[in-house]
């Protein structure tokens, strides 16, 4: 319990005195000099439309001039760039929650800047009251504690007046402190319960930095099917192609030079294909230029390659499809390299089936390979279809694979609108 009661105290302690705590009245302290300029001015104003000397009526004109002011500040803080130089200030030195969501650039739009206004009122309020009371209570308090000049006759009137207390001059002068450091405690602690509602983003922003991450996730699956297929093709062409080379390098060298051929062809195919998708992540804007690379024209070279591997393809390719849309036929080529590595990684050198066709307005594809003895698996395997799926769905089209009634072929369908547009 004594515990207890000992980690309650420094909690209470650190929230009063602590480093948050003097983090926030130097942010309130701010705030309190940002006020003088308005203050100053209403000061001139009211005192040149009140020309009288009372000084019950002079003190009242600066308790007014307070008020006045404010709504001066409010105005000035509709200019755009005072919401970032607040929520600067208000990230660095409020300690609110959430400080991380608080506003970094200029207000956009009116409601954040009338937003923005009214957190500057509440900042420059709450700092001139914090402001004044250090200024002047914290000397005041330091006259009380040391019993200079008139504190002696100040605790001799309070003793006159409410006889038995004894409030002595250091007494009051801790009472006097206290109340500055629980003031600033709490209109700090305002502060920074209000800073993200006032200085957070608005709905608008929230929607519009939610969408530039959903473009951001989309692009970077995009690069990323992009080396999956381009990149992972490649590699299982070689590993094929040298495997096969290793078996006949002794028993027939003209065809293990052949495979070595190939395997170098497919090697700097490989690397071109890298360095275009390397270079659209270095891009500044990625989407503007989107990843090129091949089409179906370029089908007889991927079928060729493939034969290299001992895949014999039965291709079945519709008259016309080089002069379908750029992004239909690079997708559909990626679909169809895809289908084919996967024929490589699980089905071996075996034979398969390719059909790309027309039907009326959309381009369809059928890929059926045999089923043979299971292979073993790679790690981190499984994305190729959903890479299809994905690129499917991204122009408005469809695939399922699975295979056949009987359990003897795999098949692949995939169908893509000719007019499909990447969504």
């Amino acid at each position: 319990m004594i515990t207890g009661a000992g980690t309650r105290l420094r909690r209470a302690a650190g929230a009063l005195v602590g480093r948050r705590a003097r983090l926030r009245w130097v942010h309130l302290v701010l705030g309190g000099a940002l006020l003088m300029p308005y203050w100053l001015l209403s000061v001139v104003v009211l005192g040149a439309l009140d020309a009288a000397q009372a000084p019950a009526r002079q003190a009242l004109l600066q308790f007014l001039s307070l008020f006045t002011s404010l709504p001066m500040a409010a105005v000035t803080a509709l200019v755009p760039t005072v919401r970032g130089l607040e929520g600067a200030a208000a990230r660095a030195l409020c300690a609110a929650p959430r400080a991380e969501e608080l506003a970094t650039g200029p207000a956009r739009s009116w409601p954040a800047r009338r937003r923005t206004a009214l957190w500057f009122v509440l900042h420059l309020f709450f700092g001139g009251v914090v402001a004044g009371m250090t200024l002047t209570g914290a000397p005041f308090a330091v006259v009380l504690m040391c019993s200079f000049g008139g504190a002696r006759d100040l605790a001799a009137f309070w003793e006159n007046r409410f006889p038995g207390w004894m409030i002595t001059g250091p007494l009051l002068g801790l009472a006097v402190l206290l109340l500055i450091v629980l003031a600033n405690a709490g209109f700090g602690a305002l502060l920074a319960r209000w800073a993200p509602a006032l200085l957070g983003p608005t709905p608008e922003e929230r929607l519009a930095t939610a969408e530039r991450r959903a473009t951001v996730l989309a692009q970077r699956n995009r690069l990323a099917r992009e080396l999956h297929d381009s990149v992972g093709h490649a590699l299982s062409a070689v590993g094929i192609q040298a495997s096969a080379a290793a078996r006949v390098l002794r028993t027939n060298p003209d065809f293990a030079a052949e495979a070595l051929q190939a395997i170098e062809e497919t090697a700097r195919a490989a690397v071109a294909e890298l360095d275009t998708v390397l270079g659209l992540l270095r891009e500044e804007d990625p989407e503007a230029t989107g990843p090129a690379g091949p089409t179906l024209a370029g089908l007889d070279d991927l079928l060729r390659q493939l034969a290299r591997t001992g895949v014999t393809v039965d291709a079945e390719l519709a008259p016309g499809l080089p002069g379908l849309p750029a992004p239909v036929s690079r997708e559909a080529y990626r679909i169809v390299q895809e289908g084919l590595t996967n024929v490589l990684r699980h089905a071996g050198p075996a034979p398969a089936g390719l059909r790309v066709g027309l039907a009326g307005d959309r381009l369809e594809i059928e890929l059926t390979n045999p089923l043979g003895p299971a292979r073993p698996s790679r790690p981190g395997g499984g994305r190729g279809l959903r890479g299809i799926g994905e690129r499917a769905t991204a122009l408005r089209g469809g695939s399922t694979a699975g295979p056949s009634a009987d359990g003897t072929t795999w098949r692949l369908a995939v169908w893509l609108p000719l007019g499909g547009t990447a969504r």
